[in-house]
């Protein structure tokens, strides 16, 4: 291990997706390629020139030709010497070339070790090393380019502003309390009382943005749930915008959940239609009703599907005294193109109620800007982060403990312990406090040859 904690063996991976394709690419990184290099290449090829050669096994013979490009550290993904292979994509001749490799020296590398060795040797921070995983999963179009502002350091950025802010205060707060003899210009309360509120503005800020990119990243789980035949599948249909969902005049027609991923103003929600909540003697339908409220447990927003003709009946109310009280709901009124309802949309303590017509499709706007509402997603939100649960909770702590710090202004030690613990929150964030554990946890979810 060097200072860094990064291991010093070579590692090699295929870093294209499994399958056949025209290109595949190995890649190898470690401290010193240079004889690994000129040995499967026959030379060492210019830095950063990409080069045609053969791709040689152990009796000089060639494996596959293609382009190699070579990264000398530091000036290289991961920091260390880099060595890419772009040949032929298919899984017989990368698997040659990765043997090739092991008897070389190298070993397979572990999911996100390339990423975790640029991060461990200061070519990314934490964050942004999540923002490349985040830009690799990403669901919608919007949900990319937040994930790529956090690669690109735009979120460590707004972090790092904080903690300058904070440095600077907790340098004139340590100051009085280290050298209490000298003649320092007093910390007036007000003005620490200033900058405290200055800082606790910034991380709301960046947390507000945070939730929004979390929204972007998880997606939103919603569930259509109501009585029989009342057209919670015509409804997911109208979303989906395609017959995702058999639909009939039969009550009972749906029994498994049906589960479709929709895009609304590019936030990804995940949309499942249930079984008819109802008591009934088929076995069948039992096991989709019981189904159904599994899926109510786990779901972010509940759609209660009423048919306008009838209004809330004893039934729906039976549903809703059973929900989990914490549960964000919409209350939909369906068919209105059958009971004379005009569209529209009212709030009470609970949540929304829309009249809407699946079959028409008026009203369904309404339904989407209120699943988009109970999100807590901003239409105009465009500068936002993508944020991992992990950062919003840092960033919580961050905020209660500037809470805490205005308590004691006038209490010096008390203030500076507090500070000392944002400046520790803050730097879980980008990873300037980390613990091993975590970057395992993190880097596991990589893919293999990232």
């Amino acid at each position: 291990m060097n200072s860094l904690g990064t291991p010093a063996d070579t590692i090699v991976a295929v870093a294209t997706a499994q399958g056949r394709a025209g290109i595949g690419i190995v890649r190898v990184s470690g401290k010193d390629l240079t004889s690994l290099t000129s040995r499967l290449l026959g030379k060492l090829p210019a830095p950063r020139v990409a080069t045609h050669c053969n791709f040689l096994g152990a009796e000089d013979e060639p494996l596959d030709s293609g382009i190699a490009l070579f990264f000398p550290a530091p000036a290289s993904y991961t920091g260390e010497d880099i060595l890419e292979l772009q040949g032929h994509g298919g899984p017989v001749v990368l698997q040659m070339l990765l043997r090739r490799c092991v008897e070389l020296g190298a070993r397979l590398a572990e999911p996100g070790e390339f990423t975790r060795r640029a991060f461990l040797n200061g070519k990314i921070d934490l964050a942004q090393a999540e923002g490349i995983s985040d830009l690799i999963e990403a669901a919608t179009e919007r949900a990319a380019r937040c994930a790529l502002r956090s690669l690109r350091g735009d979120f460590s950025a707004t972090i790092q502003e904080a903690a300058n802010g904070l440095i600077e205060l907790r340098a004139l707060v340590e100051a009085t309390l280290d050298f209490p003899e000298e003649e320092i210009d007093a910390i007036h309360q007000a003005d620490v009382l200033k900058r405290l509120a200055s800082l606790s503005d910034r991380v709301s800020r960046a947390l507000m943005r945070g939730r929004q990119g979390s929204v972007l990243r998880n997606g939103l789980q919603v569930v259509l749930a109501g009585q029989p035949n009342v057209g919670k599948s015509s409804i997911l249909n109208r979303l989906a915008g395609e017959e995702i969902a058999i639909v009939t005049e039969i009550p009972g027609t749906t029994r498994d959940p049906v589960r479709q991923v929709i895009q609304v103003e590019g936030v990804p929600i995940h949309v499942t239609d249930t079984a008819g909540l109802r008591n009934t003697a088929d076995r069948v339908e039992a096991i989709g009703v019981a189904r159904a409220w599994e899926a109510i447990e786990k779901a972010d927003v509940l759609v209660l599907v009423i048919d306008a003709r009838t209004g809330v009946e004893a039934a729906d109310n039976a549903v809703i005294a059973r929900l989990p009280g914490n549960l964000a709901r919409v209350v939909v009124f369906n068919k209105i193109d059958v009971s004379g309802h005009a569209p529209g949309t009212t709030e009470d303590e609970t949540g929304a109620r829309i009249y809407l017509s699946a079959k028409t499709g008026e009203g369904m706007d309404r339904l989407r800007d209120a699943l988009l509402a109970a999100a807590g997603w901003r239409i105009d939100s465009e500068d936002v982060f993508i944020a991992r649960e992990r950062h919003l909770a840092a960033l919580e702590r961050v905020s209660e403990a500037l809470a805490e710090a205005r308590q004691h202004v006038a209490q010096g030690e008390l203030l500076a312990e507090e500070l000392r613990l944002v400046q520790r929150e803050l730097g879980t964030i980008t990873g300037e406090f980390s613990t091993d554990d975590l970057l395992g946890e993190i880097f596991s979810r990589f893919c293999i040859g990232k």
